[in-house]
């Protein structure tokens, strides 16, 4: 991928066109960062906060990242036509792989939020050789019942489309006390995201069947995710029923579930720096990352602290589990290597 691919395109897929911002360039064979967003955001009000974070950025230039906006949503976006047929959650996880091609990776690590989540489970699921690891924020795995799709359209019909999305992002407790964040967002959503293109994502998310996965021996021909996952929800947060669900679904032998406290509905957000030392372990699980440059030294490479410090927490948790439960203990090997490989198999529950 030439050095010039930096900044933003407009990508043709099969199911139509897909904004794609590119930041940096391929690092060897080190997969993509690929992030998807949640619906009622773009990349821009979905991740700018934690790529902006300092340690985050000494991650990300060790890698090449792509943002991908779903269709019509990213800041500027011209209105879709009316009659728009607008992609199923399906098709958009199916645009994807045109995307990776397209740039020459020959892999990703995607980052998802919501229905962003959704997607790149559903993308992993489809073209599981494409995807390396996966971290999913607020998913749900269920599709929508009848009477939560009910619910929805009658919120539609009595409030702004910012109200009816904000209930999805924030959780109640944020909600009642309309912090700086949502009145931010409320403004954001309103002003920056073409409303009747939201009201065609938001319709679709909500249109969205079960992913198909179940864990190993649960039932006949079980299907999942084969690679690393960390899952990750706000304690309180609107998705945290779904993202317990969605960790039933997954193997428990690479698996992490972390829930993270005092974040709201979008962790990223609200604790990006937390979120950060969790996402560098999960990349030093995978082998990609063996040691980060402490920039208070002047000296070489170090051990990163914030890394011991949430695999103590890990420890930690999984002893307390394993002496609940003794059915979900769960064997944990770290490795620290200059070489950068690192072997992490574990399924474990994680607050911070």
């Amino acid at each position: 991928m030439p050095e010039c691919w930096d900044g933003e395109h407009d990508v043709e897929t099969p199911y139509g066109m897909l904004h794609v911002v590119i930041r940096g360039a391929p690092k060897g064979n080190k997969p993509a960062i690929l992030t998807y967003h949640d619906v009622g955001l773009n990349h821009k009000l979905c991740f700018n906060t934690f790529f902006n974070n300092e340690d985050m950025q000494e991650i990300t230039k060790h890698f090449v990242v792509c943002h991908v906006d779903a269709p019509g949503q990213q800041i500027g976006a011209s209105q879709l036509p009316q009659g728009y047929q607008y992609p199923t959650m399906d098709q958009l996880a199916g645009m994807l792989p045109t995307v990776v091609q397209h740039f020459g990776f020959k892999s990703i690590v995607g980052i998802g939020v919501g229905a962003g989540a959704y997607i790149l489970a559903k993308f992993a699921l489809i073209f599981p050789d494409l995807v390396e690891g996966l971290v999913l924020l607020n998913i749900d795995p269920n599709g929508k019942g009848w009477i939560d799709w009910a619910a929805t359209k009658l919120s539609g019909l009595t409030s702004a489309l910012p109200d009816t999305v904000l209930p999805h992002l924030f959780s109640q407790e944020e909600l009642m006390n309309n912090t700086e964040l949502v009145q931010s967002y409320r403004q954001q959503i309103n002003n920056t995201v073409n409303q009747f293109n939201l009201q065609l994502f938001w319709n679709m998310y909500n249109s969205r069947r079960d992913l198909e996965m179940n864990r190993s021996g649960t039932v006949l021909n079980a299907k999942t995710l084969k690679c690393p996952v960390m899952l990750v929800v706000g304690d309180n947060a609107p998705a945290e029923e779904g993202v317990v669900e969605c960790n039933s679904k997954l193997d428990p032998t690479n698996t992490t579930f972390l829930k993270m406290a005092d974040s709201g509905g979008l962790p990223q957000l609200t604790q990006p720096g937390k979120l950060t030392e969790a996402f560098k372990y999960f990349l030093q699980g995978m082998g990609y990352i063996a040691y980060v440059k402490d920039r208070r030294l002047s000296g070489g490479p170090v051990p990163s602290a914030s890394m011991t410090r949430l695999a103590r927490s890990r420890t930690a948790s999984l002893t307390s589990a394993s002496s609940m439960d003794g059915s979900r203990s769960r064997a944990c090997t770290h490795s620290d290597s200059t070489e950068g490989v690192g072997t992490v198999t574990h399924t474990m529950e994680v607050s911070c």
